[in-house]
């Protein structure tokens, strides 16, 4: 899904916004923006939740029980 599309810069306040068209809305509210040289990537926010939220918890340290998992019974069909 590589599109690339022109996008308008304008002031808001003592601010620069870009306008994202309406068939791109899938960044949610929060964005996260990147500068790499003179490029800015916007990426939506929501992308790194589950990956934060695993770095920030601590593993496990138990074991768990063996589970009994035998093949299945055949079925004639």
């Amino acid at each position: 899904m590589s599109d690339i599309r022109d996008a308008k810069v304008f002031k808001n306040g003592r601010s620069r916004a870009v306008r994202i068209p309406a068939d791109w809305d899938r960044f949610g509210d929060v964005v996260t923006l990147r500068s790499v040289g003179n490029t800015v990537v916007i990426e939506p926010k929501h992308r790194n939740r589950l990956s934060e939220f695993l770095d920030s918890i601590e593993p496990l340290d138990e074991d768990f029980p063996e589970i009994d998992d035998p093949p299945p019974e055949p079925v004639d069909l």
